[in-house]
């Protein structure tokens, strides 16, 4: 069995570190893993295990010819049984079917929004579903709306999961150790870091000498401009700090003390599982899966989106009883090796598979 997972970028994003970490792990499960990434290399490259056949197109737009008849070549090469599209990468997958229609395509849809997506972004999807074998979505949600609004009803919700990496500590970090709370998140709307600077904001006379880290990719975007905008507004320019995408995150969480989470939407976020790995005590919005990997008052505190004052309080809760923050970031460690398993994900993903291939 050949697989060939496909993403768009290799930047620091959560599609793309479950791409990454599905194909490292299939290397030692499989005869083959590979990794596509189609339009930009990126941090994340440096992750890839040295078994991982790897290809970068460099797709330059949306029906670039040259990439697609690059990519179906390399498929045919090295006889690719299927490909695994994360996320946009399916419009790729299926141009390439459409030239050579051997091969399966499973879709691994990682954005909890899409039902909200816009109308020509659902209509491209629901024409390319008539060309998928199987959808993998991050939530039970997603899952549900796949099977009414695609061209195919064979959907599965599929949990994520993550990989403690052991990494030196690069990143230079600000702040004071033992009073660091970290965001995990890309500079994307969905995340909602204005509810999060407001909630810092409200502890933050009490709590000088808390700091709040922001982690994640900057795409220098008006979000982006406008989330920088309010922490001058708010006058917290020397308590929160960007870091932007970082090689050494997992290093990074074990250097902080709170993480949080404060999206909007969600599929099931990869930034949870890897503050469990590194036993923080985590405060999440109630979106998405979130509520699987966060169990209220038992693996972590979960809050209503939108709504700063639940958060100062979530955060309150924790800075005024250091107890608490080893304990739940204990049992939010322990559910997540039980729950979210590298061995029990790889598992199903391979039980999918070996119905698309020929023995």
């Amino acid at each position: 069995m050949k697989v060939l997972q496909l993403i768009d970028s290799l930047e620091s994003g959560g599609a793309e570190r479950v791409a990454v970490n599905i194909a490292n792990a299939l290397s030692a499960e499989i005869s083959k893993s590979y990794l596509c990434s189609t339009r930009q290399e990126g941090i994340l490259k440096t992750s890839l295990d040295l078994k991982v056949g790897y290809l970068f197109l460099n797709k330059k737009r949306t029906f670039d010819l040259k990439a697609i008849i690059k990519l179906k070549s390399f498929i045919k090469q090295e006889q690719i049984d299927i490909i695994h599209a994360h996320s946009s990468s399916f419009f790729t997958a299926t141009l390439v079917k459409l030239l050579y229609p051997k091969i399966k395509i499973i879709w691994h849809d990682h954005y909890g929004n899409r039902p909200n997506s816009n109308k020509f972004q659902i209509k491209t999807l629901k024409f390319c579903s008539y060309f998928f074998s199987y959808v993998f979505s991050v939530n039970e949600l997603l899952a549900s709306w796949a099977r009414k609004e695609l061209l195919i009803k064979s959907v599965t919700y599929l949990p994520n999961f993550s990989i403690a990496e052991e990494e030196k500590l690069i990143t230079k970090l600000r702040g004071f150790k033992g009073r660091r709370i970290v965001c995990l998140a890309n500079l994307r709307e969905e995340k909602d870091h204005i509810n999060l600077l407001n909630a810092f904001k409200a502890i933050s006379h009490q709590h000088q000498d808390w700091t709040l880290h922001l982690v994640g990719k900057d795409f220098e975007d008006d979000y982006s401009n406008t989330v920088k905008q309010h922490i001058v507004d708010l006058k917290l320019s020397n308590q929160v700090f960007f870091y932007g995408s970082c090689s050494d995150t997992s290093t990074i969480l074990k250097h902080c003390d709170i993480g949080v989470l404060s999206s909007k939407s969600e599929g099931l976020p990869l930034a949870l599982l890897e503050y469990g790995l590194a036993g923080l005590p985590t405060i999440a919005t109630n979106v998405g899966q979130c509520k699987e990997v966060i169990i209220d008052k038992q693996t972590g505190l979960l809050i209503p989106s939108s709504d700063p004052e639940s958060l100062r309080r979530a955060l309150d809760y924790y800075i005024d009883n250091p107890l608490k923050q080893e304990l739940f970031g204990n049992a939010l460690r322990q559910h997540i090796d039980n729950n979210f398993s590298k061995k029990t994900v790889i598992s199903t993903i391979k039980g999918i598979y070996s119905n698309f291939v020929s023995h």
